[in-house]
């Protein structure tokens, strides 16, 4: 895995209350272990996901990631954070997982919280946006939903597994996740045929 030379500016990870909490704590880990800044908002539906799926509480993450020197939180009632705005330099931000309510008000403008204000914002500044879709199956509406987002040239990523790389556990798919996400917003650059990031320590 080699780190990109362009993600100079923060990346934004917006956390809605779709499953796959893990992906989140990997992309979040990952970015902070390679030291790039990292700004983070979370939905009070993601926090009550987040007990659900993992070991460890959301508090718990917080102080882990802040330990970092690297990491900033805003809570998603913040309009007047920083990210909230387009004067405020970011390299892109990627809202994982995103849940269909998230798609949905973004694709149609509503920006009644931090995370859908600061994604778009990276829509209007023509920055890299990147969403992980969780939803199955998926209805007519949330298909159209994404594919108005595609078509603005969000990257839609859906949490699919790598089964040609033969993953062995749940931890070897959201590493592959991670990786993909990563690469997604010019993080990283990597193989498309070989799982490279190890994922953070667990």
């Amino acid at each position: 895995m080699k780190l990109s030379t362009i993600a100079t500016h923060p990346i934004v990870v917006g956390i809605s209350g779709a499953s796959g909490s893990g992906i989140a704590n990997g992309v979040i880990s990952a970015l902070l272990q390679m030291e790039v800044p990292v700004i983070a908002t979370a939905s009070s539906a993601a926090r009550m996901v987040w007990q659900q799926e993992m070991d460890f509480s959301f508090g718990e993450a917080l102080e882990n990631w802040q330990d970092s020197g690297n990491f900033t939180y805003y809570p998603p009632a913040d309009i007047q954070a920083p990210i909230a705005s387009g004067t405020f330099p970011t390299h892109g931000m990627v809202i994982v997982p995103c849940s269909m309510s998230t798609v949905a008000a973004i694709a149609h403008g509503f920006s009644d919280n931090l995370i859908r204000r600061a994604a778009d914002v990276c829509i209007k500044e023509r920055r890299p946006l990147t969403i992980v879709p969780r939803e199955t199956p998926l209805s007519a509406i949330h298909l159209e939903n994404m594919a108005k987002l595609a078509r603005l040239g969000v990257t839609v990523l859906p949490p699919e597994p790598p089964f040609y790389l033969k993953p062995r556990s749940l931890d070897d798919v959201i590493d592959f996740i991670v990786e993909k996400t990563l690469a997604s917003l010019g993080v990283i650059e990597t193989l498309p045929d070989k799982m490279q990031y190890q994922g953070p320590p667990r």
